[in-house]
């Protein structure tokens, strides 16, 4: 197949140095890597001076946009303050404090207390270790299975890819490990039947969530996880009434719900939180990305009361809570994510998002008769478009053919940064967009499906 090759395009550096997360690595030592040397706005611009709409915030996280001087003030005053302390044996700094305090009080629901680590990874391991923990000091030792779902997507940690629901996330690595479950996907535009309607659809699912509960035995189901809008998954929104007939489960059974709002916080669906979106009752959550703009790693998990009483008593038993990270509540980072909250208040983030999200779903919904498009889906500022092969019968596209992935090559050459999961092509551009980029990245889009369109017809694909 005719794919971009990057080493035609763009100068690299020497792609022998670096071993790239998520990459051919065969392929990146023919092609070479994509350079990308500033940013400012929704733009940035590689090595060769080429600009980019960056239709992805980088990794679903830079909501504030590149090159905002604030932040870099943040990270250098404390930097010249205090570069680095610690929270190991009761000791702390103001801001890891301050920031503790503030997530407190901006909690979809009621939480106790917040554990810092640095990536949503590593808060998803970590909510997994504290629910063994917290189940061992409550004298239930046997309840320790661990429930995610099907094209659920919770990290790359061993235990964060073991509860993540994608094949590929596994393959190579011995991966989930035992006592980690995954049940349906709750993906009604490919997964509902004939004649099924969302509430049926969602109906199934519980009922499927709650036979495996029952199959396992309640008492050996620890926690169920679950993303408000599944992302790296393929942006799949939930179907309607899904997450009540969901939680209803969970406490039937007394599992514990946790919500990676990794994606979803701060802002991304037009709400602060998913959770508040889609009405859910954590009992642990989990944040990153958003939370310092992507400008510099750090992650949190909050945990209800019930969860920290069973914790503390826990650690009191034992003279210890043997679990945390060097670098858990770095000052730094704790420093720029109270300035990018800060921020966010000031210029109403979540209420900018509210009033843009609908020009980004409707420019997504305008591309609903091009014959290469099969759902279109989003909400906030997250949206999807899976391309087809059959648009009258919504039959995919060979995988092997990686018609997504050949999109998101084209959509780079018209100066667009977009990722295709699978065949699913994702937006999740940063906060700060207005109405007038919305449409300039749409119509880089466009010129990108039509290009993938011909190619399709030229190598008889569809």
């Amino acid at each position: 197949m005719d794919t971009v090759t990057r080493s035609n395009l763009y100068r690299f550096r020497d792609p022998q140095a670096l071993l790239h997360p998520y990459t051919d690595a065969v392929e990146n030592e023919r092609e070479g890597s994509l350079v990308m040397a500033r940013g400012d706005g929704v733009h940035v611009w590689d090595e060769t001076g080429k600009e980019y709409i960056e239709g992805m915030a980088g990794l679903w996280c830079v909501s504030l946009g590149f090159g905002n001087e604030r932040l870099a003030e943040a990270a250098s005053r404390q930097m010249r303050t205090l570069p680095f302390y610690h929270g190991f044996d009761r000791r702390s700094h103001q801001p890891q404090v301050e920031l503790a305090e503030r997530l407190k009080a901006l909690a979809p629901v009621p939480m106790a207390r917040t554990f810092f680590a640095n990536s949503g990874s590593e808060a998803i391991d970590s909510a997994i270790k504290l629910i063994w923990f917290y189940n061992n000091a409550i004298g239930r030792p046997a309840k320790k299975k661990i429930v995610g779902r099907r094209r659920g997507y919770h990290g790359i940690t061993a235990a964060a890819a073991s509860v993540t629901g994608v094949p590929r996330n596994h393959a190579g690595f011995d991966l989930p490990f035992p006592g980690f479950l995954h049940t349906d996907c709750p993906h009604y535009w490919r997964e509902g039947r004939d004649g099924e309607s969302e509430e049926d659809f969602a109906s199934r699912c519980a009922e499927s969530l709650e036979r495996l509960i029952l199959a396992e035995g309640p008492e050996t189901v620890a926690a169920f996880f679950a993303e408000p809008v599944m992302g790296a998954g393929g942006v799949i929104l939930p179907p309607a009434t899904y997450f009540e007939k969901i939680q209803r489960v969970l406490k039937r059974h007394d599992v514990l719900f946790v919500v990676d709002e990794v994606i979803c916080g701060f802002g991304r669906t037009g709400r602060m939180w998913g959770s508040e979106t889609y009405r859910l009752e954590p009992d642990l959550l989990t944040m990153a990305k958003a939370l310092s703009s992507g400008y510099l790693p750090i992650a949190a998990v909050q945990v209800n009361e019930t969860v920290y009483r069973g914790i503390a008593e826990g650690s009191h038993a034992l003279g210890t809570l043997g679990h945390g990270f060097t670098y858990s509540g770095h000052p730094v980072p704790a420093a720029v994510a109270l300035e990018t909250l800060a921020i966010y208040d000031e210029i109403d983030l979540v209420g900018q998002v509210a009033s843009t999200a609908p020009h980004l779903q409707e420019g997504l919904a305008g591309f609903a008769d091009h014959p290469l498009t099969g759902e279109i889906a989003g909400i906030g500022l997250v949206g999807v478009v899976e391309l087809v092969a059959d648009k009258a019968t919504a039959r995919p596209f060979d995988p092997q053919a990686k018609i997504g992935a050949y999109l998101a090559g084209r959509a780079e050459e018209h100066g667009l940064i977009v990722r295709g999961l699978g065949d699913r092509v994702a937006f999740s551009p940063p906060l700060i967009i207005g109405e007038a980029e919305i449409d300039e990245m749409l119509a880089r889009f466009a010129r990108a499906l039509d290009d993938t369109a011909r190619f399709v017809a030229e190598q008889g694909l569809a």
